[in-house]
C-alpha cells in the first residue's frame, strides 16, 4: 500500500497563508493572483513544518542513542567509585573579616580611652 505523499493542509495554515497574501497584496493585483500567492505561502509553511518535524525526529533519535550509550557503560561498570568532594574557600574573605573585627576593636578601644 503506497503512502499518500500529499496531505491536505490544515484550515489554520490556509487561513494564515491567505492573511499573509492579503497583507502583501498590491493595488492592481487580482483575486486569482492573490490565491496563487497564498498557495505558494501555504506550500512554504508546509515545507517549514515538515523540516521542523524532521529535525525533531533527528534530535529524538540522537538523544535516544546518547542515552543508550550512557546506560551501557554504567551497567558494565560494577565497581563503585567514591567521589571525594573537597570544598576549598579562598583566604581573602576570612582575612577581611579578621581585619574588620580588629579595626572595630581598635576603634572602640581608642574611643573608650578618650
Amino acid at each position: 500500500m503506497a503512502k499518500n505523499s500529499y496531505q491536505k493542509p490544515s484550515q489554520q495554515t490556509q487561513d494564515e497563508a491567505m492573511r499573509i497574501a492579503r497583507g502583501t497584496q498590491r493595488p492592481a493585483q487580482t483575486k486569482e493572483q492573490t490565491k496563487l500567492i497564498a498557495q505558494g505561502i501555504q506550500k512554504g509553511i508546509d515545507l517549514y513544518k515538515k523540516q521542523q518535524k524532521e529535525k525533531a525526529r533527528d534530535l529524538s533519535r540522537r538523544l535516544k542513542k546518547v542515552s543508550r550509550q550512557q546506560e551501557q557503560p554504567a551497567e558494565s561498570d560494577d565497581n563503585e567509585v567514591e567521589e571525594n568532594i573537597v570544598y576549598r574557600q579562598h583566604w581573602l574573605p576570612w582575612l577581611l573579616l579578621v581585619l574588620t573585627w580588629l579595626g572595630l576593636g581598635i576603634y572602640f578601644l581608642v574611643r573608650a580611652i578618650r
